[in-house]
């Protein structure tokens, strides 16, 4: 019998409500698109703290906490066994909190940032939820909205302007998490929805590679992992240049 995996390489074996928030959370993906708030602030010709803490709360109550609810509310991906009125609750809070920083902001950025609030509600909504039939679920979509958005975000958040280098930047963002999903996907297939894989690869030279689940999963997960810290890495590592 093919041992059952967990949900997600970085979710624990074990049950209960700690290894259903831990798994709900996504660690290394949350700070991998927190990284980019840090980046847009980064390249702002100068930094306010206040500020930056502010739209890196707003894109953790939006994305971290409400975004990952509302997405476990269609069809348990995480296999969580938290009550669905606790996730409701949960991405309304989250959300609110979110719009809350947002609408305090304008009084300090402008009203040029209601727009983005705007945008950041339907991407919470639009791609969670799979509305208008599930058309804004897909790969564009998802780098779109937790890729380039965050570093237009928090550069305006700074400026309230846009440039060359946080559209540059925003391009960098997008194709980083393009290639995320690109590795996710197939990776979430293995560990979610296949019972077994069997095969092998045979070698120029004639030896044979045997395949299972493991050792497709492999790749696919180092790569994420290794990319989600280092993209964390250069955003401290950028906002570090800039305030210390």
């Amino acid at each position: 019998m093919t041992e059952a995996l967990a949900p997600a390489y970085y979710a624990a074996r074990t049950t209960g409500w700690r290894r259903d928030v831990w798994a709900l959370l996504h660690p290394p993906y949350t700070a991998w698109h927190l990284s980019y708030v840090l980046i847009g602030a980064s390249l702002a010709p100068t930094v306010s703290v206040v500020r930056l803490v502010a739209t890196l709360l707003a894109f953790f109550l939006a994305v971290g906490i409400s975004a990952h609810a509302l997405d476990e509310l269609r069809g348990r991906p995480l296999q969580t066994e938290l009550p669905a009125g606790l996730l409701w609750a949960a991405a309304g809070i989250g959300l609110l909190g979110a719009i809350g920083l947002g609408v305090a902001g304008i009084f300090v950025v402008g009203p040029w940032l209601i727009p983005f609030i705007v945008l950041g509600v339907f991407f919470v909504f639009a791609y969670n939820l799979e509305l208008l039939r599930g058309q804004v679920h897909g790969d564009f979509w998802f780098a779109l909205s937790w890729g380039a958005f965050p570093v237009l975000t928090a550069y305006f958040a700074q400026t309230g302007r846009l440039s060359v280098a946080a559209l540059s930047a925003a391009a960098a963002g997008y194709a980083l998490s393009y290639a995320q999903r690109m590795l996710s996907t197939p990776a979430r297939t293995l560990r979610r929805k296949s019972r077994s894989v069997s095969g092998e690869v045979i070698l120029s030279d004639g030896s044979e590679v045997a395949l299972d689940r493991p050792t497709l999963l492999r790749p696919l997960e180092r790569a994420l992992s290794a990319l989600s810290w280092g993209v964390v890495a250069l955003s401290v590592g950028l906002l570090a240049s800039r305030l210390l």
